[in-house]
C-alpha cells in the first residue's frame, strides 16, 4: 500500500507542468517568458527560447546527431542532448543532470546552466530559481583577454581592457605559492577569452575569478621573478606588466655579469647642441651651454680622480639627433649612460632638481618634460624615422627591453638627488619617470638629470655662475662614485 502511495506521487510530480520562467530586461524593463520543460522533475529551460531573448542570430541544429549551438556575441555554447556536458568556446564544462531532447529543442537544467553562462560570457544574468525569474543586465566586459609576449629578460603582460581603468584600482603582487595575482576594482573578465589565451615565457597556467566588484586574474609562474612594473597604456585599452626574470646563476654567466657591469666606461651626454638650443631664460641663457659646461666639468673630474674612461656624446657646440647618442654608449661599452638638462615651465615659480627614468610618464609634469625634451625630433633628418613607432605601446615594449637595468637605474637616480641636495640651494623634486627618446636603446643603467629651471629668474641666475655648475658637476661626480662603489661591492658578495 506505501509503494502503491509513492508510486502515484512521483507520477503526480512529473506530470505537473512547469511554469515559464520569466525573463526581466533590466534595460528596458520589458518581460517576457522562457519556455520549460513538463514532466520532468526541476525546472529545464529552451535552448532556442533562450537564445531568441539573448540574439537575433538564430542557433544551429543537426537533428541526426541531437546538438545545437548558440551564438552569443562572439561566444558558442554547444549543446548535446542526453549528456550534462556543454561547451562555451573550446571550454568543457558539465552539469549535474543531463539535457533533455524534445523535438527540435534541447533543454537544460536552469540553475546548473545560467551558473555557468554567468561565469563565462554573461556577468549581468541573474536566476532565482525560487521565484522562476532570471533577471538579465546586459554587462559588458571590459577585460576581455591577455597576450603573452616572451623576452630574453623578461614576460610582457598584456590585457586587453575595453575601458581605462584607474591606476589606484589595480594590485600586482607576487604570491609565495608561485602565483601571480593582478585584481582590478571594477573589471569584469571574459573568463572564456582569458582561458584560451596562449601561456608562454614565464607564464605556465592563466585563471580568472570574477567577483562583484573587482576581477581577479591569476598567472602560475613556471620560475622565480625578480621584479614587475605595471603601465597603464590607453591606446589601444590595456593594462601592461613586465615580470623581470633572473640572470643565470651558473658561474660563466656569474662571471660575464660581473665583468660587464664593471663601472670603467661612463657616457654623458650634454643635452641639445648646435642647431637645438633646449630651453632659453629670460636672460637669454641657452639649455645647450649649461649642459655642455656642467657635463665638461663633471668629465674632467672623472678623468682627473678616477681610471674610469669618460666618452661624450659631444663636447663641442654641436648638434647629436637623439637616436645616435644611446648607440654612441652602446659602441663604447659604456657602463653608465647620463643625460644632463635643464628644464623650463610656462610657470615662472617652478624651480629645483628632478632625476628621470625611461618610463612611460605618470604625470603631467613628466609628460610636458619629455614632450619638451623629445621635441627636437623635428630639427631632425627623418627620412628614415626611429622614433615613428615609439609611442603608446611600442614605448612600453621599447622600457621592457631595458628593464634589466631599471634598479640600478632606480638606485642611480636616487643617490643623484640625495647628492645634488647636500650642494646646491634648490628644490628637491625626486625622482621621476617619463618616455624620454635619448634613454632609449641604451643598453645599461640611464637616468636623464634636470639639474634646473631656465624658466625661473633666480634659478637661471645660478645656472649662469660658474660656481654653482661646478657645485652641480661635484654633486653628480659624488653620486656616480657612491653608485660605482656599491654596485661593485654587490658583485665582490655575489
Amino acid at each position: 500500500m506505501i509503494l502503491r502511495y509513492i508510486i502515484l506521487f512521483l507520477m503526480v510530480l512529473i506530470t505537473v507542468s512547469a511554469s515559464p520562467v520569466e525573463v526581466i530586461n533590466r534595460l528596458d524593463q520589458s518581460t517576457t517568458e522562457l519556455n520549460t520543460l513538463s514532466g520532468v522533475p526541476g525546472t529545464f529551460v529552451s535552448a532556442r527560447g533562450f537564445s531568441d531573448i539573448i540574439t537575433s542570430h538564430k542557433p544551429y541544429y543537426n537533428a541526426d546527431r541531437q546538438k545545437m549551438v548558440l551564438y552569443v556575441g562572439e561566444h558558442r555554447i554547444k549543446l548535446s542532448a542526453g549528456t550534462g556536458f556543454i561547451m562555451v568556446g573550446e571550454q568543457v564544462y558539465q552539469m549535474p543532470v543531463h539535457s533533455v531532447l524534445q523535438k527540435d529543442d534541447i533543454f537544460l537544467p536552469a540553475e546548473a546552466f545560467f551558473q555557468i553562462i554567468r561565469s563565462t560570457i554573461m556577468p549581468g544574468i541573474v536566476y532565482d530559481g525560487d521565484r522562476h525569474i532570471l533577471d538579465i543586465a546586459l554587462v559588458s566586459f571590459n577585460i576581455t583577454g591577455v597576450n603573452i609576449d616572451e623576452k630574453a629578460n623578461g614576460t610582457i603582460l598584456r590585457i586587453q581592457t575595453r575601458k581605462v581603468f584607474d591606476e589606484r584600482d589595480v594590485s600586482t603582487f607576487k604570491h609565495d605559492n608561485g602565483w601571480f595575482y593582478v585584481t582590478v576594482k571594477g573589471g569584469i573578465v571574459d573568463t572564456t577569452a582569458m582561458k584560451r589565451s596562449k601561456t608562454r615565457g614565464v607564464i605556465r597556467h592563466i585563471s580568472a575569478d570574477q567577483m562583484d566588484e573587482s576581477v581577479q586574474l591569476a598567472f602560475q609562474l613556471r620560475s622565480e621573478i625578480e621584479g614587475h612594473e605595471f603601465y597603464q597604456n590607453s591606446d589601444p585599452s590595456e593594462l601592461v606588466i613586465t615580470l623581470r626574470t633572473p640572470l643565470s646563476k651558473s658561474a660563466n654567466r656569474i662571471k660575464s655579469v660581473k665583468d660587464r657591469w664593471r663601472l670603467d666606461t661612463i657616457v654623458l651626454d650634454a643635452g641639445h647642441g648646435g642647431k637645438d638650443g633646449g630651453a632659453v631664460g629670460k636672460f637669454g641663457t641657452k639649455e645647450k651651454d649649461i649642459t655642455l659646461d656642467i657635463t665638461k666639468r663633471l668629465g674632467m673630474l672623472l678623468e682627473k680622480n678616477t681610471n674610469i674612461k669618460v666618452v661624450y656624446t659631444r663636447d663641442e657646440d654641436v648638434f647629436i639627433p637623439l637616436y645616435k647618442r644611446p648607440k654612441i654608449a652602446n659602441e663604447n661599452n659604456g657602463k653608465l649612460f647620463v643625460s644632463v638638462h635643464a628644464n623650463s615651465n610656462p610657470n615662472r615659480n617652478a624651480k629645483g632638481f628632478e632625476t628621470y627614468l625611461l618610463r612611460p610618464g605618470k604625470t603631467d609634469d613628466a609628460i610636458e618634460v619629455a614632450s619638451r625634451e623629445n621635441g627636437v625630433i623635428r630639427l631632425e633628418d627623418r627620412d628614415n624615422d626611429p622614433y615613428a613607432e615609439l609611442s603608446g605601446a611600442n614605448l612600453i615594449m621599447a622600457t621592457m627591453a631595458q628593464s634589466m637595468f631599471m634598479k640600478e637605474s632606480e638606485n642611480l637616480a636616487s643617490i643623484i638627488q640625495a647628492e645634488l641636495d647636500k650642494r646646491i640651494d634648490s628644490k628637491n623634486r625626486g625622482v621621476k619617470q617619463a618616455g624620454f627618446y635619448v634613454l632609449i636603446g641604451a643598453s645599461m643603467p640611464n637616468v636623464l638629470v634636470e639639474c634646473g629651471f631656465l624658466s625661473n629668474p633666480n634659478e637661471e641666475r645660478n645656472l649662469k655662475k660658474a660656481s654653482y655648475r661646478q657645485k652641480i658637476a661635484e654633486g653628480l661626480y659624488s653620486a656616480l662614485l657612491s653608485f660605482k662603489e656599491s654596485r661593485e661591492q654587490v658583485l665582490a658578495e655575489g
